[in-house]
């Protein structure tokens, strides 16, 4: 007998679940874990209220088919795609591809953020198959789920790009992403080219932006609708969007910064506004499109002006941006990381007579009170090697000498009065002599196998063999790779190391020291008067560019037909060598600690030279030390870690 009962219970199982957006799933079910979070525990929307309209933009029943986030630092963008992706997996599934910068990236994704997201949520982990078997259908870069599958890749891998027809696609920092992959073009339209067949796909672009000129995502913003966050003044109710440039501080008599004193100028009543009304100006706020509308496309941008009580403060950016002022680089990252917007380059070439007219009177080839460790960056050309070298401390780096040395790199002279030059000891005004630490030599144009048997055999004098990459976003210094080397037609056991180096990330990083003009300022460069105009010429021969390949603009460096460049490449080999002995990753406390060991306040050299050192890593760093003697045979002597050897051994003055 059918009941009433069993009547309700059918008409139960036959009723679809609610529609939910993904706030409101978010809100009822997102766990934030506590190892990746600063607030760990349930989800409230309400806490960054300006991400609900994006979130909601990407729930299945809504029209918007593309959203696009450019962002700063500390909004929350990163768990709003988070919760996108799971509320995929629990409340509307099918196909979906997440999209990091790199493979690797993807991984570290899937398991910090990912894993931890499932393995907290009976939700989530009730529909993803367990890992127990090479079948299970979860791995760290597929996961099935009830009515879904996800692909987790890197825009560095055209195969996952290629891999299948999907529903959902993120892109996660696109502005990370190479300008081709494997030759098959931009990585973000083969992605997009597998939503093709889905006609209520959803695609999410989230980035901080880079390079105006070359930023996705600031080109993807420009495409949507164009929407700023406007809040409320709580004197006089009209709403308006924040930007930095009407944040007011205090100054001392002195003309001293009070970054702690930072409130907002209302730009209606000319209030200024404390930063405690915060949470109620965005509980208040709305987005407002200022571009022209589309209804498939909508666009956000918010910076960290607009980051939750707690999560990083005016004050703060204040003081962000005060530090930002001492150089082009730091006011970048600025601009990217705080404001949320493309930095515009400067891509004026040097004026190299202004470089040359702030040199300092000091001789080459002498170091000067302050220089702590030296580096070398060496240009191979078919008849000579062409070398500069540089010292450097905490806050800036110094030319110290440039040498031509003219032979076939193949001549075993040549080499040997290379091997000379590198070997030689620089006298410090302390009394002590400093050794080169590392070098780098380029090895990627001519005498290749040369150099890298030159370099194999001196690798524990910091030698090493280089290649340059003329990609953009490469690290300074990549991961060595081995290679075979091959002298008089016989293949020598063990190879060598070359070492790749990312020559547009190193030459942004020059020009934007050359542009410092203030002695005092964080990556200042000094030279000195006996440099000639020929070396300013090279130094400062290469502009950046923008072209256009396959209609998205890339910027390259490129230099005039006719100049040369050797300074500026074998400087770029010098910045590589600072970062073969790690010194980009030192602490204050470990400079110190050098600088009072070469320049010790006691002026008792050896009492200094010969205390502990608080610092493991300063001991320890990379290359122990080079042989006193030149004679052949001469095995080099031990010493202990990298601060003694840059003293290299030597007797005071």
């Amino acid at each position: 007998m059918i009941t009433t009962a069993h009547i309700a219970g059918l008409m139960d199982s036959l009723t679809p679940p609610p529609r939910l957006t993904v706030s409101e799933w978010a809100d009822t079910y997102r766990l934030l874990n506590q190892r990746s979070s600063a607030e760990p525990g349930r989800w409230r929307t309400d806490r960054t209220p300006y991400l609900r309209a994006l979130m909601d933009d990407l729930s299945e029943h809504s029209p918007v088919q593309v959203v696009t986030f450019m962002k700063s630092a500390q909004v929350g963008g990163t768990e709003a795609g988070n919760n996108w992706i799971a509320y995929i997996i629990d409340h509307a599934p099918g196909p979906a591809l997440v999209v990091q910068p790199t493979v690797d990236m993807g991984k570290r994704w899937s398991r910090q953020r990912l894993a931890p997201m499932v393995e907290d949520m009976p939700s989530l982990s009730a529909r993803i198959k367990p890992a127990r078997s090479r079948d299970s259908g979860n791995t760290t870069l597929s996961k099935e789920f009830d009515g879904g599958l996800m692909i987790i890749t890197g825009a560095n891998s055209a195969s996952g790009l290629r891999s299948m027809p999907v529903k959902y696609l993120m892109l996660d920092e696109v502005d990370a992403y190479p300008h081709d992959v494997d030759g098959e073009g931009d990585p973000v339209e083969l992605a997009e080219k597998r939503t093709k067949t889905f006609s209520r796909k959803k695609i999410l672009n989230i980035s901080t932006p880079t390079d105006a000129a070359t930023s996705r995502i600031w080109r993807k913003f420009q495409q949507g609708d164009q929407r700023h966050y406007h809040v409320p003044c709580p004197h006089c109710q009209e709403k308006q969007r924040l930007e930095f440039k009407h944040l007011h501080w205090e100054k001392t008599d002195a003309g001293e910064h009070l970054p702690e004193t930072a409130r907002y100028t209302c730009i209606h009543c000319g209030t200024l506004i404390d930063e405690h009304n915060k949470t109620w100006m965005l509980e208040n706020g709305e987005w407002v499109s200022e571009g022209t509308p589309n209804d498939k496309h909508h666009s956000y941008h918010i910076n960290s002006l607009y980051s939750p009580l707690g999560w990083g403060s005016w004050a703060e950016m204040v003081e962000k941006f005060l530090r930002s002022k001492e150089s082009a680089e730091l006011l970048k990252t600025f601009t990217n990381i705080d404001e949320g917007l493309p930095f515009e380059e400067e891509t004026d070439k040097i004026d190299r007579h202004a470089l040359a007219d702030r040199a300092e009177d000091y001789p080459l080839g002498e170091l000067q009170m302050g220089d702590l460790v030296l580096t070398a960056g060496v240009d191979t050309q078919p008849d000579r090697f062409e070398v500069v070298v540089y010292a450097h401390n905490q806050t800036a780096s110094r030319v110290i000498d440039y040498r031509v040395i003219y032979g076939s790199p193949d001549e075993i002279a040549t080499r040997q009065a290379l091997d000379d030059y590198l070997s030689a000891p620089f006298k410090h005004p302390s009394g002590v002599e400093l050794l080169i630490k590392a070098t780098a030599i380029d090895s990627g144009g001519h005498n290749t196998q040369t150099i890298y048997d030159y370099c194999r055999l001196r690798k524990r004098r910091g030698i090493i063999a280089v290649k340059g990459q003329s990609q953009k976003w490469k690290p300074i210094l990549g991961k060595p790779t081995k290679v075979d080397v091959s002298i008089k037609g016989k293949t020598l056991p063990n190879g060598a190391e070359v070492w790749l180096v990312g020559s547009d990330t190193a030459k942004s990083q020059i020009y934007s020291r050359l542009r410092i003009t203030n002695p005092d300022a964080h990556g200042f460069i000094h030279f000195s008067k006996q440099l000639d105009d020929d070396f300013y010429k090279q130094l400062t021969a290469e502009k950046l560019a923008t072209r256009y390949v396959k209609g998205h603009p890339v910027q390259e460096w490129v230099k005039p037909a006719g100049l040369r460049n050797e300074v500026l490449d074998c400087s770029v080999y010098a910045i590589a060598a600072y970062h073969y002995l790690g010194l980009h990753r030192w602490r204050p406390s470990q400079w110190k600690q050098l600088e009072e060991k070469i320049q010790p306040p006691t002026g008792d050299l050896f009492a200094a030279a010969d205390q502990a050192d608080d610092d493991d890593q300063v001991d320890a760093i990379v290359n122990p030390a080079r042989p006193r003697s030149r004679q052949p045979g001469r095995r080099p002597r031990r010493r202990g870690g990298f601060v003694s050897s840059a003293l290299g051994g030597m007797h005071g003055g």
